[in-house]
């Protein structure tokens, strides 16, 4: 795909709703299915698209998530015409401050942009669970001579309050877009995942930091575009996706790993043929002693199960004490369950 798209990843969330994991790590750092963390998820599908130029804007608790990233080697951007730049805010002799909202932190990068000079922008949340590839959609936002393609999926009509929800003609031009709506008037929901053509994009950016506005893409950019009658399209995603937002939602992303399991599907096959690129833990193999009672879990890599373990991920690392007895858990890299839990 050369430059024709680069893509920017926005990885900066305090990510409040999952409280204690996200206390001194950003969201996209947290571990997911034992062996991933979220930021894996898309790093590797821009590097199954052919994506060769990717920025990684971080900002709450970066110190871990911007090491785990480093140079992007894990996914193949540490070649000749290749990167992954981590891009935090910028230190001045005034000092620095956090960016004001999702559009004024690519409005902070449009140097980094201009460097990569491309013609489109894929700009892609960090925090969700999904494994595809763009090139269809840049594809569809190509032949249509769209200024904006936005990757939908339909939502249960309960949860649409949570997103951006938009209606589609019978051609998938966009006609209505409501940001997290009351009283949703759809259930198509937007998946955060942007196309834009960059030179309509740089416009729109330049001008929302002159205004007083959230600087904020589906507060904002999308109601302004939308406003101009710019060409707005629909592309509808088939195939896994979850929002990890809440406590509640990653518990039950990780439990859909199990459902494989029972079919005796490979468990990581909700994702498709795409790898899933990630961090070589180099453990010992997974340990289960002779009096551990072990049924329908995932155990992963390094961890030693001694105890009770009934529908649980275990990630790397892991020691379960002989006495103790987890349920429907998923239980995080490097803890220690005690005899009696």
């Amino acid at each position: 795909m050369s430059n024709q798209m680069v893509a920017m990843i926005l990885a900066g969330g305090k990510g409040t709703r999952l409280k204690a994991l996200t206390a001194k790590v950003a969201k996209p750092a947290v571990s997911y299915g034992g062996k991933y963390r979220i930021i894996d998820f898309p790093l590797s599908n821009c590097a199954n698209s052919g994506i060769r130029n990717v920025g990684v804007l971080t900002q709450y608790e970066s110190s871990e998530l911007n090491q785990y990233v480093g140079n992007g080697e894990k996914w193949g951007f540490n070649g000749v015409r290749s990167s992954a730049s981590v891009l935090s805010p910028k230190q001045t002799e005034e000092g620095s401050s956090w960016y004001r909202g999702t559009a004024d932190a690519i409005y902070e990068n449009l140097d980094w942009l201009e460097r990569m000079d491309p013609e489109y922008v894929l700009i892609l949340s960090g925090d969700h669970i999904y494994s595809c590839t763009y090139n269809e959609m840049l594809a569809k936002h190509i032949s249509s001579k769209a200024d904006c393609t936005i990757s939908v999926f339909p939502v249960p009509m309960e949860e649409a309050p949570r997103f951006g929800i938009l209606v589609t003609d019978q051609n998938d031009n966009i006609t209505q877009f409501q940001e997290k709506p009351k009283k949703p008037v759809s259930n198509l929901a937007s998946m955060g995942i942007y196309i834009f053509t960059y030179k309509v994009l740089r416009d729109y950016l330049i001008r929302d930091a002159k205004e007083d506005t959230e600087h904020d893409f589906g507060k904002n950019i999308i109601p302004d575009m939308m406003e101009d009658k710019r060409k707005l399209i629909a592309y509808t995603y088939h195939g896994y996706w979850k929002d990890v937002g809440t406590i509640a939602s990653l518990h039950e992303a990780n439990m859909d790993l199990l459902c494989n399991d029972k079919t005796g599907e490979d468990i990581y096959s909700i994702f498709g043929k795409n790898r899933i690129l990630s961090e070589d833990m180099h453990s010992a193999p997974q340990f289960i002693g002779p009096k551990a009672d072990v049924k329908d879990s995932l155990i992963n890599q390094g961890a030693q199960i001694y105890g009770k373990v009934n529908h649980c991920v275990i990630s790397g690392n892991v020691l379960i004490e002989e006495g103790a007895n987890c349920y429907n858990d998923v239980i995080m890299p490097g803890a220690v369950i005690q005899k009696g839990a």
